[in-house]
């Protein structure tokens, strides 16, 4: 696949808000979700039927909100696309976490095969220890 088309279907993730038939669609079965260390339930999840359970299922319900908006798209000739941007998180007594992140997406046979993330773990921690939700950061 081209740049422009590996952006294209990074683009339509974050487009539609991670929505359920779209990332069925377009992650890979055998996807390696690889969150930074110190991150809620940071580590490395393999395939996608995993990350939605282990990493997405646990993580998703330490807060009342959260939302991921990308802001800018990059693609390499190695099929690559760079994504950098903000996460918004609201945990459940109100304390926000705004945190800059980057995500390093790998482009297989048409789909988001892989993915690194780095983002500034300890805003999340702190947000999170705030709620006394700390206990629950640790995979």
């Amino acid at each position: 696949m081209s740049k422009a088309d590996n952006i294209a279907l990074a683009r339509r993730l974050y487009d539609s808000g991670a929505a359920p038939d779209v990332t069925r669609e377009i992650l890979a079965p055998d996807l390696v979700w690889d969150i930074t260390p110190g991150f809620p339930r940071g580590g490395v999840y393999h395939g996608y039927d995993s990350t939605m359970k282990d990493f997405f299922g646990q993580f998703v319900p330490l807060f009342a909100s959260w939302s991921t908006q990308a802001q800018a798209f990059y693609g390499d000739d190695e099929n690559h696309v760079f994504v950098t941007g903000q996460y918004h998180g609201v945990t459940k007594s109100g304390k926000k976490a705004d945190v800059r992140f980057i995500h390093l997406w790998t482009v297989r046979d048409g789909k988001l095969a892989a993915l690194e993330q780095v983002a500034d773990s300890h805003l999340v921690q702190q947000a999170l220890a705030a709620d006394g939700s700390g206990a629950a950061l640790l995979p």
